[in-house]
């Protein structure tokens, strides 16, 4: 049988080793290539063909969340596995809904990682064992075939201004940074307390953070 092919992406040259060095201990899985982020892993795709990805959610150039929707709407054959320090619950709705088939954390063991790509090469969903009470196997599976999602959906511009919000940023600073006129800055405020039900900007900042809703850079 052919092995099974698999590229890893991850910024840090020592994670990708280590991922590397644990696969080849097993005879049916290949580690075909390696990229530092979203968009070299997005580039090498057609050129090596893999059977699954294994990529890490904080990456420059592209996120892995960002990645793994390009991933689904390119290449939807492809298995993904999500492999981060984040051990959030909102971080596993986000990748899941996005499209991925697996979310694993770095600190759980060699063997979970074996597990991990055997269980998403199946068909299944993986959620780390250290997730599993938090994140029910229904809800994942309901959020991956888009049934409903805990998830408020925004747009790429809502992202941006959210993270400023949450910094404390106002609509100026806001304005120019992002190139755009106060006056737009304040239509996304509005978006955004509207899209989470809050009234007041220091509410939406609360629930922001004690959620732990995370808006990738």
């Amino acid at each position: 049988m052919k092995p099974y092919r698999i590229i890893i992406a991850d910024d840090h040259s020592l994670i990708r080793k280590g991922i590397k060095s644990i696969i080849s201990q097993t005879e049916d899985m290949e580690v075909v290539s390696e990229a530092a982020d979203g968009q070299e892993l997005i580039d090498q795709i057609g050129e090596h063909q893999p059977d699954m990805v294994i990529l890490d959610i904080s990456m420059p150039k592209m996120n892995g969340i960002e990645t793994v929707s390009i991933l689904r709407e390119r290449f939807a054959d492809v298995r993904i596995l999500i492999l981060t320090m984040h051990a959030q619950a909102q971080y596993v709705y986000q990748t899941i809904s996005s499209g991925a088939h697996g979310y694993l954390l770095k600190d759980d063991s060699d063997t979970e990682l074996c597990t991990a790509i055997e269980t998403v090469h199946q068909g299944k969903i993986y959620i780390s064992p250290q997730l599993v009470s938090e994140v029910s196997g229904g809800m994942v599976s309901a959020i991956h075939d888009q049934k409903e999602s805990p998830l408020v959906k925004l747009t790429k511009r809502e992202k941006q201004v959210l993270r400023m919000v949450v910094k404390g940023k106002t609509s100026k600073q806001m304005a120019e940074t992002l190139c755009l006129s106060p006056r737009t800055i304040d239509h996304h405020r509005a978006s955004l307390l509207k899209k989470f039900k809050k009234k007041k900007t220091v509410d939406l900042v609360n629930h922001v953070v004690r959620n732990s809703i995370v808006v990738p850079e």
